[in-house]
């Protein structure tokens, strides 16, 4: 994997709907100055000192106004390349849920400085060309941002529980899937029948509150978890395949093509 493709230097947010960054995820710290953009009919304020992440789906980000002063680091990472470095916790899921309400995160002070600290890190890694181990040192880099933004969420947002009916709903579809329910269940209707509600009603409350339907986050668990076991060189590949209940070896390995855009082989490479 070319880690040049999956993580993309910017400073500025005027190229965030295009179509080439589809499949980035956008992280961005502003230095000075303000943004004003809408996303899902809302108007929002970037300014100095906050620090925002935009999921995929940048297209939905409209009407990007920056202020004459506006200074701004922008760190666009794949989908596929947040996957390999995301740690070992998912909290990021539950993260995303109130992201997709406010992207924006405004940081204390010291916070201000282990972002800025985490933005040079990547942009370093990324430059040392000649780095005989210098994909891993990218993953590491992107791992350690990963984790800081955790914990400045988990400061803002953690204990605050979803008061309305339809974000509980989605918070019990997200706890079935944190205790490990994806490993033997990756169809819709299982979560669905456990909740007493319609497939169809459960994929539009996943839309409405999270911006995504319910089996994108189906996939998203059971695919981050396969990509970490994947790294485990102490499980074979038929070890794996049968934790998942997949019928064969051949039906895992289409999966792991499918949703983790490499073969299980190529992440013991």
């Amino acid at each position: 994997m070319d880690a040049i493709q999956h993580i993309i230097i910017d400073h500025t947010l005027e190229r965030i709907s295009d179509a080439a960054f589809a499949d980035y995820l956008c992280h961005a710290y502003c230095h000075g100055g303000h943004c004003t953009f809408h996303r899902n009919g809302q108007e929002f304020r970037f300014e100095s000192g906050d620090c925002m992440i935009i999921p995929r789906r940048g297209d939905l980000v409209k009407d990007v106004n920056e202020s004459e002063d506006f200074r701004v680091d922008v760190i666009y990472v794949t989908q596929q390349f947040i996957e390999i470095s995301t740690p070992q916790s998912n909290y990021g899921m539950r993260g995303h849920l109130s992201l997709f309400q406010n992207p924006i995160m405004k940081l204390t002070a010291e916070q201000q400085e282990v972002c800025k600290m985490n933005f040079d890190a990547v942009k370093r890694r990324l430059a040392q060309t000649d780095h005989h181990f210098r994909h891993d040192a990218l993953m590491n880099a992107v791992e350690c941002m990963i984790i800081d933004f955790f914990d400045f969420h988990a400061k803002l947002y953690g204990a605050d529980k979803i008061t309305s009916q339809q974000h509980q709903l989605m918070e019990q579809f997200i706890d079935m899937l944190e205790r490990g329910d994806f490993r033997n269940n990756r169809e819709i209707s299982y979560y669905a029948d456990k909740l007493c509600v319609t497939t169809k009603y459960l994929s539009e409350v996943s839309k409405r509150v999270s911006g995504l339907p319910a089996a994108f986050w189906i996939t998203r668990y059971a695919s981050l978890d396969i990509s970490r076991l994947l790294r485990n060189r102490n499980l074979t590949f038929t070890d794996i395949s049968d934790m998942f209940g997949f019928s064969s070896l051949s039906h895992f390995s289409r999966y792991v093509q499918t949703n983790l855009g490499a073969k299980p082989s190529d992440f013991r490479e």
